[in-house]
């Protein structure tokens, strides 16, 4: 069946798995000390102009998202994140789970306001009992959010400004960040966002690769002692080759960037046919869709086409995602036609 569900349910890029075919019988050294980790974290220096970033290879995106909070902040601290965030909603309480709240902020089509930001903080610092709450140790934003939105550079030159008067770091979640880059509505590149926050990574799961992020602290401001918290989280893979070589083909002729504008313009065609056929469609200029289909119109679609139902609009009504990536064909778009020429019937 044509699936639309997710971008990472297909294996991995043709290029990746050359690479990974062609490296086989090599030996090497273990946990990040292989050739090809060293070769790609290079690479990754060079993409995002930083020349001291310190860079880690973690297994997956929660994985990432709970070491490198857990690593950057203490103890008694939280994470200030929107009511949207993945970490708050689609990570099991794996941030909870290593002690630190998730403090949540008013989600706008999945996007954290700088005012809302500074209110908040200004808040909490003027209140007498400040010591007796979560402290706002962190700011999390996802790049793009998990609407498909996409931050301007303003807004998030706005927030890490905010973030350094209060002295806490900003994360970025980039397990999709190849699609809010190539989005024609991001205003910014890679080595600017390398400039405005503390630490980010970039996604490979969600970008062509088997499994696998970045975590880039850009100016080697890592915290004390990251690999050992890397290997407590259970996030350090013994056979780091695994993922240096994919990083290093993903960083390689721009094959990142490539994957993600593929994506980006199948799911262009695909805003188009879910217009033509009259489906009210959300705002996103990323390989997330989010289509508002009938409760009659979903049951009958998902018989020919899959995709992830999203939220209940009303009780006739349900919100759904429908996500590109880089296995997407030509094929798929003309069986999704189809599809949707049957709803009409």
């Amino acid at each position: 069946m044509t699936s639309f569900e997710s971008d990472y349910n297909n294996g991995a890029h043709p290029d990746i798995l050359h690479r990974l075919i062609e490296s086989n019988s090599l030996s090497s050294s273990s946990y990040g000390n292989d050739q090809w980790s060293e070769s790609a974290r290079n690479k990754i220096r060079a993409a995002t102009g930083c020349p001291n970033a310190t860079i880690f290879f973690l297994t997956g995106g929660t994985q990432a998202n709970a070491t490198v909070i857990d690593g950057m902040i203490d103890s008694y601290e939280g994470v200030v994140a929107v009511e949207t965030a993945h970490i708050n909603v689609h990570e099991s309480g794996a941030i909870e789970a290593f002690g630190h709240k998730v403090l949540t902020l008013p989600s706008h089509s999945g996007k954290m306001d700088a005012g809302e930001l500074r209110s908040y903080l200004r808040a909490y610092h003027a209140d007498p009992t400040w010591e007796h709450m979560v402290y706002p140790g962190m700011t999390y934003l996802t790049f793009p959010t998990e609407l498909g939105t996409i931050y301007k550079a303003s807004e998030i030159e706005e927030m890490y400004s905010i973030c350094q008067s209060y002295n806490i770091p900003l994360f970025i979640d980039g397990a999709r960040l190849g699609y809010g880059l190539m989005s024609k509505e991001c205003d910014f590149t890679l080595p600017w966002l390398a400039q405005h926050c503390d630490a980010f990574y970039i996604g490979g799961t969600k970008v062509g690769a088997l499994c696998g992020e970045a975590v880039v602290f850009p100016r080697g401001n890592a915290p004390r002692h990251f690999f050992s918290i890397v290997k407590r989280h259970g996030a350090l893979l013994a056979k780091s080759r695994l993922a240096g070589i994919q990083f290093e083909a993903l960083f390689t002729d721009d094959l990142y960037f490539r994957i993600a504008q593929q994506a980006i313009s199948k799911a262009m065609e695909l805003r188009a046919l879910f217009a033509e056929a009259g489906i009210p469609i959300k705002e996103s200029p990323t390989n997330q869709q989010f289509v508002i289909l009938t409760n009659k119109q979903m049951e009958k679609l998902r018989t020919q086409i899959l995709f992830e139902t999203w939220a209940p609009v009303d009780n006739t009504q349900t919100l759904c995602r429908f996500v590109t990536s880089w296995a997407t064909t030509d094929e798929d778009m003309a069986q999704l036609s189809i599809a949707l020429k049957n709803l009409q019937k």
